[in-house]
């Protein structure tokens, strides 16, 4: 099985040329299933029903709890924003929840710390996939620099959102994002829960990057990007695969993986972000 994860940018930039990239690399890279953040939708119109229809695949999307910060940052008070998977296989089911912004931890606000950039969310979806379904999950946390105590709430409430709907299935619950964190960080190493208590007992979600060659570069937020190179530094892996251990061989187990969408298609960079893509058993 081949996931990929991908924060698309929403409609920031040459969005439209944009967008062509992004299908160029999907399509190439023929994933089986893509965890997407900040997806636009407009009019009745989905970035991520268009990649679908364009790449054969079945779809959802989740709406972030609070669009209107992210709206007033390009002036289009008819832009949405949210999370959507792509699928190979048929959505069985589908949830999605607005993970706690701001010092109390409710959820559904603003928050200040999060320089404008407004709600986030997370969105399950079961995948009928051959065998056994896949509990599949993708998510986007708040972003800045300062508010690492604010996505280990986030994470804590992801993990609890991932234990709700991981049974039922031989199959590992997968979960994809752009967590805006440092691989090293307090909430990236929660939610993990190998390298600290996790947020869930007893339950545990590997980084899929650990399987990964030690000399691949890695960093997803690259200022050798130019939608990047104007911002702070440094580059860094923001974006994450986890998947609960299984024995090798087993469904879910890492084969391997690497970063994708990091080079310019057409003349045209795909997004401020480089995507991840890695090989599950099946």
């Amino acid at each position: 099985m081949r996931v990929v994860t991908w924060n698309l940018w929403w409609r920031f930039g040459p969005w439209q040329e944009r967008q062509k990239a992004i299908l160029a690399v999907l399509r190439e890279l023929r994933p089986d299933v893509v965890g997407l953040q900040e997806v636009w939708e407009e009019g009745g119109e989905n970035l991520a029903g268009w990649l679908a229809g364009e790449l054969g695949m079945h779809w959802t999307w989740g709406s972030y709890g609070d669009s209107a910060l992210w709206q007033r940052r390009i002036g289009d008070p008819g832009v949405g924003i949210g999370n959507a998977v792509l699928s190979r296989w048929p959505v069985l089911e589908r949830e999605t929840i607005t993970l706690p912004t701001g010092e109390t931890g409710e959820t559904g606000k603003a928050p200040a710390e999060d320089s404008g950039r407004g709600g986030r969310g997370a969105l399950y979806a079961r995948l009928g996939a051959p065998g056994e379904p896949v509990p599949f999950f993708t998510a986007h946390l708040s972003s800045a620099t300062e508010a690492s105590a604010v996505r280990c709430r986030q994470v804590a409430t992801l993990a609890e959102f991932v234990a709700g709907h991981r049974g039922g299935t031989g199959f590992p619950p997968v979960v994809t994002g752009d967590f805006n964190a440092w691989p090293d960080s307090d909430e990236v190493r929660l939610f993990g829960g190998y390298k600290t208590a996790p947020a869930v007992p007893g339950q545990v979600l590997i980084d899929a990057w650990e399987y990964a060659d030690p000399a691949a570069p890695s960093a997803t937020w690259d200022m050798a990007n130019p939608y990047v190179a104007g911002t702070f530094g440094p580059s860094v892996r923001v974006d994450y695969i986890h998947v609960a251990p299984t024995g090798r061989g087993g469904p879910g187990h890492v084969r391997g993986v690497r970063r994708v969408g990091d080079a310019p298609v057409d003349g045209v960079w795909p997004s401020d972000h480089a995507a991840v893509v890695a090989d599950l058993s099946d």
